[in-house]
C-alpha cells in the first residue's frame, strides 16, 4: 500500500518501466528475435472477471496482480482521495480474515504484498511462494466480497494518508512540482486532481462515502487478475472460479464509466504560455516546461515516447550532456518525459538548477535553446540506440514473474490485448527518424509550454501567473 511505497506513475506501456544499460552496440539484425505470442492462459468468467495465468515452473514463487479498472479520475470534488483511501482500507481486514491478518499471514508465509494507486488504475500485487497461492486466492477474494472498513481502523488511516500526502507532496519538491503540473496542465478535466486527495477532502472522506466506492467499482467485471510463476493453470483455474465466480457483476458500471470516459471531460482547458512560481522546501530552484502530450495507444505516443528517450534518458542524453556534463553547467540534473494517460498526456522536460544560477536565466536559454533540440539531438545512430535501450527493458522486465504479471495486465487493461507488448516492440522498433524529428518540432518548437518553479524563497501561498509577454495574471 502506498504508505509502504514510493508513489509511482503507471505509464500505460507497462514495458518502458525503469532504465537498463545500453544496448547501442546491437545492430537490428544481431537483436534477438520478437516472440510472436507470450505463454498466458486468459479465461473469462461468466461475471465478467479476466484472469491471465503465465506459468515459469523455474522457481518455487508467483507474483499475483489485481487490478481494478478506478483511478484517481473517477472522482469529483468532495471525494478527491477516496479511491486511494480505499486502497490503504483493503489492508485492514474482512470477513473472513480479519484485521491485521492479510498482512500477517503473507508475510509469515515469506510472501511480500503492496498496492498503487494511480490516475488510471488501482493496482494490488504480492509476491509470495507458490505453496501459498491457494491461500493467496482466498485472501483476495474474501477482501473483494466482503470489505470490513472497520471504523477505528478508517479513522486512524486517515490520519496517514494526511502523512503521506505531507511527505508525497509538501515536504517533497519534486512530488510537489509534479502535482503543481498535473494540476496546471489538466485543469478543469478529471486529471487534474491528486491521486492522494486535497486536504479539505480528505478532512470530510466519509466511510459511507469510501464503501460506496468499493460497492461500485470493485466489481468483478471492472477486474483483471494476473497470476506468473510456478502454476499450473488448469489445476489453479477452478479454484479461482471456486472463490470469484459468485461474485455477482455491477448492473450499473458500463453506463456509469461511459459518462465518465467521455471525450469531451478530458478537453484541455490549460492556459499554456504561462508560468507559475511555487513556494516548496527545496534550496535551490527547480523547474518543469510542460507541453501537451498524446493519450496512450496510439503511434504518436510511441515517438513521443523515443522522443523523450533520445532526448533525455541517462548521462549521455543530449540534454545532460548540454547543460549538466559541461564544463559551465547550468543545472545539476535534467529529464524528459512523456506521460501517456488513457484520455490524455503530458510531455515535459524537468531539471534542477545549479547552486547560485538564476532561475530565469535557465528559463531564458531553455526557450532560446528548445528550437534547435529537433535539429542538433537527433540521429540516426541515437535512435538506434533507443530503440536497443527500449526493448532491453522490455526483455528484462518480462524476464521476472512480477515484470510479466504487471505487463500482460496493463496491457489487457489499455489494448485489451494480454500478447500487445509484442506488438508495443514492433511499433517502437518501426519508428523512423523522420517521424521523431516531426514530433520533436511540433511539440518542442511549435505549440506553447507551461513553466513552472519552485524555491523556497518564492512567497508562501502564492503562486505568480505569468503569460511569455510579461503580463501578470
Amino acid at each position: 500500500m502506498l504508505q509502504k511505497k514510493i508513489l509511482k506513475k503507471l505509464v500505460a506501456a507497462t514495458i518502458m518501466t525503469g532504465v537498463l544499460t545500453s544496448c547501442a552496440h546491437l545492430t537490428p539484425s544481431e537483436k534477438k528475435p520478437t516472440p510472436t505470442e507470450l505463454n498466458v492462459k486468459k479465461v473469462v468468467l461468466d461475471n465478467g472477471l479476466t484472469i491471465l495465468i503465465a506459468p515459469n515452473p523455474k522457481l518455487p514463487i508467483v507474483s499475483y496482480y489485481t487490478l481494478f479498472d478506478v483511478g484517481g479520475r473517477y472522482e469529483v470534488k468532495g471525494t478527491t482521495g477516496a479511491t486511494h483511501f480505499l486502497e490503504h482500507m483493503m489492508f485492514k481486514g474482512a470477513q473472513k480474515y480479519g484485521p491485521g491478518q492479510f498482512d500477517t499471514l503473507i508475510e509469515r508465509n515469506g510472501g511480500v504484498t503492496n498496492a498503487y494507486t494511480t490516475n488510471d488504475a488501482t493496482v494490488y500485487y504480492e509476491n509470495i511462494p507458490s505453496s501459498f497461492v491457494e491461500k493467496m486466492v482466498d485472501l483476495e477474494s474474501d477482501r473483494i466480497q466482503h470489505l470490513l472498513l472497520e471504523p477505528v481502523s478508517f479513522d486512524s488511516e486517515r490520519q496517514v494518508i494526511f502523512e503521506e500526502r505531507k511527505m508525497r507532496y509538501e515536504n517533497s519538491p519534486d512530488g510537489f512540482i509534479y502535482l503543481m503540473m498535473m494540476k496546471k496542465v489538466f485543469e478543469g478535466t478529471p486529471y487534474g486532481q491528486s491521486v492522494i486527495g486535497d486536504v479539505e477532502d480528505l478532512k470530510d472522506l466519509s466511510r459511507d462515502q469510501v464503501m460506496d466506492f468499493f460497492k461500485t467499482y470493485y466489481t468483478p467485471d471492472n477486474a483483471i487478475i494476473a497470476i506468473a510463476g510456478d502454476v499450473d493453470p488448469d489445476k489453479l483455474l477452478p479454484i479461482l472460479k471456486e472463490k470469484y465466480g459468485s461474485i455477482p457483476r455491477s448492473k450499473i458500471l458500463t453506463d456509469l464509466k461511459a459518462k465518465r470516459d467521455d471525450p469531451a471531460n478530458y478537453v484541455l482547458k490549460a492556459h499554456f504560455n504561462s508560468e507559475y512560481s511555487f513556494y516548496s522546501t527545496n534550496p535551490i530552484p527547480k523547474f518543469t516546461m510542460a507541453f501537451k502530450g498524446e493519450k496512450a495507444g496510439t503511434r504518436r505516443a510511441f515517438v513521443l515516447d523515443v522522443l523523450a528517450y533520445m532526448l533525455g534518458n541517462g548521462g549521455s542524453s543530449f540534454l545532460s550532456q548540454k547543460y549538466v556534463r559541461n564544463a559551465n553547467p547550468l543545472l545539476s540534473d535534467i529529464s524528459m518525459s512523456s506521460y501517456n494517460l488513457r484520455h490524455a498526456g503530458v510531455f515535459y522536460l524537468s531539471g534542477e538548477l545549479m547552486e547560485n544560477v538564476n532561475i530565469d536565466k535557465v528559463k531564458t536559454q531553455l526557450k532560446g535553446d528548445i528550437k534547435n533540440f529537433c535539429k542538433d539531438a537527433l540521429d540516426a545512430r541515437t535512435l538506434q540506440k533507443t530503440k536497443n535501450q527500449i526493448l532491453s527493458t522490455a526483455y528484462h522486465q518480462m524476464k521476472t514473474n512480477s515484470g510479466m504479471a504487471s505487463t500482460i495486465l496493463m496491457n489487457e487493461k489499455v489494448y485489451g490485448n494480454y500478447n500487445y507488448g509484442v506488438k508495443e516492440m514492433e511499433i517502437y522498433n518501426s519508428v523512423t527518424e523522420s517521424e521523431v524529428k516531426k514530433e520533436c518540432n511540433d511539440i518542442l518548437v511549435n505549440s506553447d509550454s507551461i513553466f513552472i518553479s519552485t524555491w523556497d524563497k518564492f512567497p508562501k501561498n502564492i503562486a505568480a501567473s505569468v503569460t511569455q509577454n510579461g503580463e501578470v495574471k
